[in-house]
């Protein structure tokens, strides 16, 4: 009878997992080139990294410090020794396990005269055995269980290093981003402060024209109003350049005490020339994608981990020994035992039927989790290039624009000072040219900071055999 409920359990499971793994179609239509007109379609390849490109050896030298000095790439380091180790377990079973052992006992007769299990007598009443084996066991992978175990292992590790080179390329365009911020955001207090003085100068003829009687009253309030609203403005912009300050020294992993920037001004930083390809090539190009195809294909392998828990086990064991009541006689009583088990799953409530549904599942999450990171990968690089090309223009007039602010500043104040103008028309044009001077630190730090999330969208020079 027992052989016959073998045969049928063992069909009855096999027809249980005779469902095939649903094809997962992984390929994303990738569009044939980029929305923006103002690109360009070859892909430049630079043996710089891409914070180089920015030709800022202050830059490259924070850079440097938080590739050494960040916690959270630490952890990501760490992440993947953890993912390193799990491999290797998951890997554990491909092979027998093979164990020695010794053991030596002694029993004692307390009192009486000894039983048949206790060779003790009242003449010799305690009794030494010693062993010594070696044995070895090996669940046979008939069904590719441990096999795709170990392959789920080898791909999560993967997905690990893939991760931490995402955390890296994060991390370093944070840098990126805080030091021009900084730089940005000084140079906004620097214009400031010659606004001021601009201010406090033409408050400064407002004053002699008032004390001689040519400049009324509101005249005077209105510059001085003007002089305390440019003050005022001032700590803002400061407190501002510290927390830009604070931020970037926490990307270092360092207080920000420790913080020393040089005295490169913000004038002086210069954006690259960045060529985006086409949408094709950036499925290879990006970290985070390529980890979430390594986790694709472990839940794949997942599925067969559960389907194979659903069929008979077989698993074989050996192992050769020796015995002996004195330890100087123990290797010569050998002996050799061999065993094999077969084991097979007949009622779990569901369970192993419902890991395998589980698994299913997962896979079709990450499938389209997947295809998610493909479509937001296109975005980013579309936004970045659509942010390009919108500064640019806007840049090209804005020049004009504080040329021409500049040059009715400087009329204004010179027909105020000999009285052919009113001092509304100094009011006006010293705000117009205060607003142009900070719009253009604000548009270059934006033209900035496009670049570096363009280098971001692109995966920043990233790809699948650098990333190994």
């Amino acid at each position: 009878m027992k052989p016959s409920l073998s045969l049928m359990t063992l069909c009855l499971l096999l027809g249980a997992c005779s469902h095939s793994t649903p094809d997962a179609t992984l390929d994303v239509a990738a569009p044939a080139s980029w929305q923006s007109a103002h690109t360009l379609t070859r892909l430049q390849v630079s043996q710089q990294q891409w914070w180089q490109q920015f030709a800022s050896p202050e830059l490259d030298r924070l850079i440097s410090q938080a590739q050494i000095g960040s916690y959270d790439l630490a952890a990501a380091m760490a992440r993947v020794r953890q993912s390193r180790a799990s491999a290797v377990i998951a890997g554990a079973p491909l092979l027998p396990e093979v164990t020695l052992g010794t053991q030596a006992r002694r029993e004692k007769l307390l009192r009486g005269s000894g039983y048949s299990q206790l060779d003790a007598s009242d003449d010799n009443k305690a009794v030494d055995t010693f062993d010594a084996s070696l044995s070895a066991s090996y669940e046979v992978d008939f069904w590719g269980g441990k096999a795709a175990a170990h392959d789920s292992a080898l791909q999560s590790l993967k997905a690990s290093e893939f991760d931490r080179d995402t955390v890296e390329l994060t991390l370093l365009s944070g840098v990126a981003n805080s030091y021009v911020q900084t730089l940005a955001l000084d140079e906004q207090v620097r214009i400031a402060r010659l606004n001021l003085a601009n201010a406090q100068s033409v408050l400064h003829v407002v004053q002699t024209r008032h004390d001689a009687g040519s400049a009324t009253t509101l005249e005077l309030a209105q510059q001085k109003s003007l002089v305390a609203s440019q003050q005022r403005f001032i700590p803002l912009l400061e407190q501002q350049a510290t927390e830009a300050r604070i931020t970037l020294a926490a990307l270092l992993g360092q207080p920000v005490q420790s913080l020393t920037l040089g005295d490169t001004p913000f004038s002086q930083l210069h954006w690259p020339t960045i060529g985006s390809g086409v949408p094709s090539q950036l499925l290879s190009r990006r970290p985070d994608i390529a980890s979430a195809e390594a986790r694709l294909v472990a839940a794949s392998a997942d599925i067969t981990v559960a389907r194979a828990a659903m069929l008979p086990s077989l698993t074989l064991s050996a192992s050769i020994g020796s015995g002996a009541d004195h330890f100087s006689d123990i290797l010569r009583s050998p002996f050799y035992n061999l065993g094999a088990g077969l084991a097979a799953p007949i009622f779990n409530n569901g369970r192993l039927s419902a890991g395998r549904d589980k698994a299913t599942a997962r896979q079709q999450e990450l499938l389209q989790s997947y295809r998610g990171s493909i479509i937001n990968a296109f975005a980013d690089v579309e936004k970045a290039l659509n942010s390009i090309s919108g500064l640019d223009r806007q840049r090209q007039w804005q020049d004009e624009e504080l040329t021409q602010a500049q040059l009715a500043f400087d009329i204004a104040q010179h027909r105020y000072s000999v009285g052919a103008d009113l001092l509304l028309t100094v009011l006006q044009t010293q705000r117009t040219l205060y607003q142009a001077q900070d719009l253009h630190v604000q548009l270059r730090l934006a033209r900035l900071q496009a670049s570096i999330a363009l280098y971001k969208a692109l995966g920043g020079g990233w790809s699948a055999t650098a990333g190994d």
